[in-house]
C-alpha cells in the first residue's frame, strides 16, 4: 500500500494525524539520549526531533521498506547524522540485535502506529522491554471521538476503515492492567475533543 502512497504520505496526514507535535514537544530529550519511534514511516517526527535535538540520538524501525526510502531520503537531503533507520516489526526488534546499541532506550514512542498494527500489545510490550527503567513511552492516537458529533465519528471511522486504520477499544484498559501489574505509571490526555489521545507510560525503575 505505502509503495505509491509514500509520495504524498505527509501532505495529506497532516490534516488528521492530530496531536503529534504536541507529543514531540512534551518529549524531554537530554543530549546522549537514544530515542526510539517504533512505526516511523516517511520520517517526519523523527527529522523534526533530530533538528531540534542535534546532540541527541534517534532511532526509527517500520515495517515498510518502502516507507523508509522516503525517510532516508528526506534526512540525507537535509544532511541530519544522528538518525538511524531500520526495517523491522514492531513486536520482533531489540535495542542491540536491531541497531547494534549497548543498552535499551531512552524514550520510545508510537505516532498513529499503534491503531493500525496488528498485534500492537505484543508492540507495547516489547517497547516497554527495550526502554530503560524510569524512562517513558509515549502514544499519540486515535481516540473514541466521544465529544465529537455523532455524523463525524461516523464519517471518520468509514475513512480510516480504508487503510486499516482502527482505534483500539481496549488501548486504555491494556495500558491501565499493566499499570495495575506495578509494570509503571500511566497519564492519559484527550486532545481535540477526544478526537486524539496522549498516552504516557513512565516504565517502573
Amino acid at each position: 500500500m505505502y509503495r505509491h502512497q509514500r509520495y504524498f504520505y505527509d501532505l495529506t496526514r497532516k490534516y488528521y494525524l492530530l496531536g503529534r507535535d504536541r507529543l514531540i514537544s512534551q518529549m524531554a530529550v537530554k543530549p546522549g539520549e537514544n530515542i526510539l519511534e517504533i512505526g516511523c514511516g516517511t520520517g517526519r517526527n523523527l527529522i523534526i526531533l533530530a533538528k531540534k535535538h542535534p546532540p541527541a540520538n534517534f532511532f526509527g524501525l517500520d515495517a515498510s521498506a518502502e516507507m523508509l526510502k522516503t525517510a532516508q531520503g528526506k534526512i540525507e537531503a537535509r544532511g541530519l547524522q544522528n538518525i538511524t533507520l531500520k526495517t523491522a516489526l514492531a513486536d520482533d526488534f531489540t535495542f542491540d540485535k536491531t541497531f547494534e546499541l549497548p543498552e535499551k532506550f531512552d524514550a520510545c514512542f508510537f505516532s498513529y502506529a499503534v491503531s493500525i498494527i496488528p498485534p500492537w500489545k505484543e508492540s507495547l510490550e516489547n517497547a516497554l522491554e527495550n526502554l530503560k527503567p524510569g524512562k517513558t513511552l509515549y502514544i499519540v492516537d486515535f481516540y473514541d471521538q466521544a465529544d465529537l458529533p455523532r455524523w463525524f465519528r461516523k464519517m471518520l471511522t468509514g475513512w480510516l476503515k480504508q487503510f486499516h486504520v482502527k482505534y483500539p477499544q481496549d488501548l486504555i484498559p491494556f495500558l491501565e492492567d499493566l499499570e495495575k501489574q506495578g509494570l509503571g505509571k500511566l497519564k492519559i490526555t484527550p486532545l481535540y475533543r477526544r478526537y486524539s489521545l496522549l498516552a504516557e507510560f513512565q516504565k517502573a525503575e
